[in-house]
């Protein structure tokens, strides 16, 4: 059975029409401007970076923008060509970003000279799982498809945030595949909580839901405003397990309980990373973090029969979940226990 997805409040097909016409135009145009500016970007670039004997990581970053624009026109294109030829399939249609997302990383990786280490991938089959992870990067929104899709098959459904929209490759691809993308602050609203449920419908044993508890990119500053805010105006009840992550956001629940009140039971699949802190936006990668660094994935599942039945008791248990992948990250990076 399909999933009966809800739509997005307020994304109406003319306003779906009115955004693509704006945003992949624009991409292409960015594309052909960048790739005609080559001649110059290219010769600046080396010489910043024998100035400032960087390893090429002026060089490095304007390849990146090139392959990330690259593969942003050729994932609308790909898209595009299947819905217009009517064999948009669930299966052609996750194939397609299972190659997308493991070739764009596979290219990254190899563009900064980067190791990946990974380890339990196993964990991630057999589903229906929930598949949650930290996030610190625009890169590691690419994992999740890169190593549970593309190595172990499992089409997984996303909780994404709605700014992502503006993105046409992942406009496009996000709406023809089952995935909500919710307002950022507004995801514990009944309406988008309803939504987000509505992600596991007709999940079998090759599906799964990815949601990023965060909601927000991880940065030492937000993390400290976060706790700052909820000292001082609330909510309070669980400040003193907040302090104790040092490595992550804490975790927004709503999305988690109510997928857990849908399907009760259902495991837990955890996705610990390390290795792409730093870069929140593209430009990041101006000056050459990731030169050298190893990208650090390791799966975990939790089987969710542990799960109390309360509610109250099912957040103590999403927090000990999120405590544990705090310490791996914290070990992971080196970091001293406190």
């Amino acid at each position: 059975m399909a999933p009966t997805l809800q739509p997005s409040p307020g994304d109406t097909t003319l306003r779906r029409v009115l955004r693509r016409s704006v945003t992949i135009p624009t991409f292409f145009v960015a594309l052909l401007s960048w790739t005609a500016m080559l001649p110059v970007l290219f010769p600046l670039a080396l010489v910043v970076d024998l100035a400032l004997s960087r390893r090429f990581a002026a060089v490095r970053f304007v390849v990146a923008v090139l392959l990330f624009l690259s593969f942003e026109i050729f994932g609308v294109l790909a898209v595009g060509a299947l819905v217009v030829t009517r064999r948009a399939t669930r299966d052609r249609l996750y194939a397609l970003e299972a190659r997308w997302a493991d070739s764009l990383l596979r290219a990254l990786l190899w563009l900064f000279g980067m190791r990946l280490e990974i380890e339990g991938l196993d964990a991630v089959r057999p589903g229906p799982i929930l598949l949650v992870g930290n996030h610190v990067s625009v890169a590691d929104a690419l994992l999740p498809a890169a190593f549970a899709t593309a190595r172990r098959g499992m089409r997984l459904r996303y909780v994404a945030k709605a700014e992502l929209i503006w993105d046409p490759c992942v406009d496009l691809a996000g709406h023809v595949l089952p995935n909500v993308f919710v307002r950022r602050g507004s995801a514990d609203t009944p309406g988008d909580l309803a939504r987000v449920q509505s992600l596991l419908d007709g999940v079998g044993a090759d599906d799964g839901v990815v949601l990023f508890p965060e909601g927000t990119r991880f940065t030492q500053q937000k993390r400290d405003a976060l706790l700052a805010r909820r000292d001082a105006e609330g909510p309070r009840e669980h400040l003193e397990a907040d302090r104790k992550l040092r490595c992550l956001m804490p975790p927004r629940t709503g999305g988690l309980l109510a997928l857990m009140e849908r399907s009760p039971g259902i495991d837990l699949v955890v996705m610990a990373h390390t290795g792409l802190e730093g870069i929140v936006r593209i430009p990041d990668l101006w000056g050459g973090a990731l030169l050298g660094r190893t990208l650090r994935v390791e799966f975990w599942r939790v089987p969710g029969s542990g799960a109390p039945a309360d509610r109250q008791g099912r957040i103590d248990w999403i927090y000990a979940q999120w405590e544990r992948l705090d310490r791996w990250v914290a070990a992971a990076r080196g970091l001293a226990a406190p």
